[in-house]
């Protein structure tokens, strides 16, 4: 994740073309492992102003408290420009598959929304923010992202551009629901 907001935030590639501001608020929905990553990478990119949101107290205000952002049950009349859920809400096959991680009123208010599901490629959360012309990240781009790091980390190769665009257009479009079909379009193999 770390290397995901260096990436998004200081060079502005193509994949995410728009830009977070460091002093946006953002809300973070979730206090486990993945939620410990963006907040590490949020804090290390320079966001200083955000809220954990975590129905476990002691989990979310410990984990809030390590990187000096504040701790919330619930979001209530707060609002944010930048929303991330961290949660397994929105994950085919989870309990909450079809539900939302945060409130329409919450999504309309804010002005980017990224969550970490990548399956599906589009989330409620995602579709609710998309139909309502909110700048989204994916799941599916933040997964492309990161294993085009750990690529670079294995292989000491990185992709040009245009390689990293076909590879994020293959993750965006729901690749992983149809690997050959999106392997044959995007050129990834014959």
């Amino acid at each position: 994740m770390k290397h995901f907001l260096q990436f998004h935030t200081t060079k502005k590639k193509q994949l995410i073309p728009f830009y977070v501001s460091r002093d946006a608020v953002f809300a973070s929905h979730g206090s486990g492992g993945m939620a410990k990553a963006v907040l590490c990478a949020l804090h290390d990119a320079g966001f200083r102003s955000g809220f954990v949101i975590a129905r476990n107290e002691a989990a979310g205000s410990a984990l809030a408290q390590s990187y000096e952002y504040e701790w919330k049950e619930k979001l209530g009349s707060i609002r944010s420009e930048l929303l991330m859920n961290v949660t397994p809400i929105g994950m085919a096959g989870a309990p909450e598959a079809e539900d939302l991680s945060f409130t329409p009123e919450v999504i309309d208010a804010a002005e980017t929304v990224f969550d970490v599901v990548a399956l599906p490629p589009k989330t409620p959360l995602i579709r609710y923010a998309s139909r309502n012309g909110k700048k989204i990240i994916t799941g599916a781009e933040f997964f492309a992202i990161q294993a085009l790091e750990q690529f670079v980390l294995y292989t000491g190769v990185r992709l040009n551009d245009e390689q990293f665009a076909r590879a994020t257009a293959y993750a965006r479009n729901g690749a992983v629901s149809r690997p050959t079909a999106y392997l044959r379009k995007y050129r990834f193999v014959e």
